[in-house]
């Protein structure tokens, strides 16, 4: 298993470290994969369709533009995304259904929760670098996310 810490101290120049904003609202308090990543503003479409797909382990990384008017990830998406293999999402943005997202075994930071769902207008993309926190993330980059914080490099770095 890694530490974001132990990922920082053991691999310095590989690894870029995102501003700490995001909490923990997941079940499963660390986690990492390789990420896909999705650029919507208040409009969670596209990550209802990414997590009714196989996961096989990746990160689902949302740039939600930081809007906490509206969630980008509930209960029944955690649910699917758990069920289909997904190992997490990082939410720059809002998720609600706090409560029951801690019972889900799938990794969840976001900056906050709200009880608003959004719009389902389809829009948003899909595999685009997004950029929050103090660093861009290009889709296929590595995730790795716990209790101290999310760090991204561009390949798999732990043992």
């Amino acid at each position: 298993m890694f530490t974001t810490p132990d990922l920082c101290d053991d691999h310095p120049d590989e690894v870029r470290v995102l501003q700490p904003q995001l909490r923990t609202f997941g079940g499963r308090e660390a986690f990492c994969g390789p990420a896909v990543t999705v650029r919507c503003f208040e409009d969670n479409s596209k990550v209802k369709d990414l997590v009714g797909t196989p996961g096989e382990g990746r990160v689902i990384v949302v740039d939600g533009d930081g809007s906490t008017a509206k969630a980008l990830l509930g209960d029944v998406l955690a649910q699917k995304a758990a069920d289909n293999g997904w190992s997490g999402l990082v939410v720059h943005g809002a998720v609600r259904d706090a409560e029951i997202l801690r019972t889900i075994d799938l990794g969840v930071q976001a900056l906050a929760a709200t009880p608003l769902k959004t719009e389902k207008l389809g829009v948003g993309d899909v595999d685009v670098a997004v950029t929050f926190g103090g660093v861009t993330i290009e889709p296929g980059e590595w995730v790795y996310a716990d209790a101290n914080g999310v760090v991204v490099a561009a390949g798999p770095i732990h043992a």
